[in-house]
């Protein structure tokens, strides 16, 4: 049977590449382990490595204020990332680490089981949706896929650095609310 006991364990004791050597925290997820809805990253900061939860510096903060205008919050949702260590320097993760820790995300959505994933940023996009996803271009588009409805969004962190993103962000937000309020009929 599957466990989230059996997930965290498998993520403490992971050495499957190199981030394990520099990480303090392995950074699994938070919030609403029943969720409907699960955003997903690519992978944590210094603060998340530190703390040991996802977006929890300056760009979770932004998200839980996105999340807050559309009357959510951390308790109706799940937050996990594409790599479980912080790539140092906060650079990309690269292809070989997101193999790497790929399974334990999927691990995670058949624990979850949400109606609707929400790719954070193009580095998660190209994971779950196509390799070749256009965040610029694609982003706020829907496809079905094994039951999941599924979207990306600019990453938080992007919006913190160009402003010009933030207002189609925000309103992206609510057509996320309006799909999931659609789902629950």
């Amino acid at each position: 049977m599957k466990s989230w006991e059996t997930l965290e364990g498998a993520c403490l004791n992971c050495q499957k590449c190199d981030l394990w050597k520099t990480r303090r925290n392995v950074v699994i997820g938070k919030g609403n382990k029943n969720a409907d809805i699960m955003f997903i990253g690519e992978g944590p900061g210094e603060q998340e490595d530190i703390q040991g939860y996802p977006f929890v510096g300056p760009a979770g903060q932004l998200l839980d204020r996105m999340l807050a205008a559309i009357d959510m919050s951390i308790d109706d949702v799940y937050i996990a990332n594409i790599v479980k260590c912080r790539p140092p320097l906060n650079r990309d993760p690269k292809e070989e680490e997101q193999q790497a820790c790929i399974n334990y995300l999927r691990y995670q959505l058949k624990l979850i089981e949400p109606k609707i994933i929400v790719c954070l940023g193009r580095i998660a996009a190209k994971a779950i949706i196509d390799p070749d996803f256009r965040i610029t271009k694609q982003r706020g588009q829907w496809v079905e896929r094994k039951g999941y409805w599924i979207t990306a969004t600019y990453h938080p962190s992007a919006l913190l650095r160009d402003e010009s993103k933030k207002r189609p962000a925000w309103e992206y937000f609510k057509s996320i609310r309006d799909k999931y309020n659609q789902l629950k009929g």
